[in-house]
């Protein structure tokens, strides 16, 4: 299992960062998304064929309006 945005996820090692977004019911199109792997910022461009290994640790930010 990974952890995502601090907590144990749903989610096993060997999805593509893409897919990690889906489970969270994010398009990977969607505008004002960062992800980390491991602590290494993912470019969106990789996020398609970046595969997320067992135990890894995702963070997935977006961006909000508002204050």
């Amino acid at each position: 299992m990974i952890v995502l945005n601090g907590q144990l996820a749903d989610v096993r090692g060997g999805e593509t960062v893409a897919a990690v977004l889906a489970h969270l019911g994010l398009d990977a199109n969607a505008r004002g998304v960062a992800v980390a792997v491991d602590g290494e910022v993912v470019p969106r461009a990789e996020w398609a064929a970046r595969v997320v290994g067992e135990e890894a640790r995702v963070e997935v930010l977006t961006a909000m309006q508002g204050g």
